[in-house]
């Protein structure tokens, strides 16, 4: 099997969750602390050694395609001010090496459909999917993780995260069979049951990697509910042709698709902020003090 070196971002819906902040910027661009989820994202990816970059846009995202390009304007000016760490920083957006493609999802079909358009890029090599929107923190970066966990046994790969069962409805749940400390194998995957139907607690979060083979699955699985192609029934068939690993991964999830996972991560990231952390540390205790 091929090494893993390119990966998907599905960035085209509208997070109509943080409206009106998303009107005109893409949910993806929104700041934690001083990057956007976007970067984040990217810069997991590059850590676990994946060059290509491929973007599954939509008609209002043109921003993120202008975060990861040069800034000429900008540049020229922090250099002739010489504030040349500014500059670095505005250069850092893209990590060295990488490149970035872009491709139009013309209609909101669903996940699944966000993924089968990046096909063509692909072709037939293993590729990671990353959620922009679900942040995670670990050391290893959770996706070098689940890189060498591809590395070492050859087969797809989905994060998996323990919920309250009263959350199921949330989330795409997984049922497992006995496996190794950090992983298990799925034995079968449903989409958002209901807390008592929900064949367990393990739901899938935003993080994957799959062989070329999912590519079949999702061309040939029938539109769900409002026509949209769901990238959990397509996992659901490939069960058929081959192991897919549940991966237990070492680290914090924030949910920044929703208002309270989005403050969580703004609040994590910023008491470890290398420039802020020590004072925002110090506010936030000042809050727990009584008032007068």
């Amino acid at each position: 099997m091929k090494k893993v070196s390119k990966c998907v971002f599905p960035v085209a819906g509208l997070g109509t969750r943080f409206l009106p902040a998303t009107k005109a910027s893409p949910k993806e661009m929104m700041p934690v602390v001083d990057k956007p989820l976007i970067q984040y994202a990217v810069e997991e990816a590059a850590a676990a050694g994946i060059t290509d970059m491929v973007f599954v846009t939509g008609r209002t995202k043109r921003s993120i395609e202008d975060h990861f390009d040069m800034a000429y304007e900008l540049e020229s000016e922090l250099e002739a001010a010489g504030k040349q760490e500014l500059l670095d920083t505005v250069r850092s957006a893209a990590p060295s090496g990488i490149n970035c493609i872009y491709l139009r999802q013309q209609k909101a079909l669903g996940l699944g459909h966000a993924v089968l358009c990046a096909a063509p890029v692909i072709g037939d090599e293993p590729f990671a999917v990353i959620l922009a929107d679900d942040l995670m923190d670990g050391e290893p970066p959770i996706m070098r993780q689940m890189v060498e966990n591809f590395d070492h046994y050859g087969r797809s790969v989905i994060a998996v995260q323990d919920v309250p069962r009263s959350q199921t409805q949330s989330y795409g749940i997984v049922s497992v069979e006995a496996g190794g400390p950090d992983f298990q194998r799925v034995t079968a995957i449903v989409e958002k049951p209901r807390p008592e139907e929900a064949p367990s607690t393990l739901a899938v979060v935003g993080r994957y990697i799959f062989t070329p083979t999912l590519f079949k699955h999702l061309r040939l699985i029938e539109p769900g509910t409002g026509g949209e192609l769901q990238l959990t029934d397509a996992i659901s068939a490939l069960l058929a042709d081959e192991a897919v690993l549940a991966f237990n991964f070492d680290g914090t999830r924030y949910d920044c698709g929703s208002k309270i996972g989005y403050m969580q991560a703004v609040v994590a990231f910023g008491r470890k902020h290398p420039e802020i952390g020590t004072a925002f540390e110090a506010h936030l205790r000042a809050l727990d003090l009584p008032r007068k």
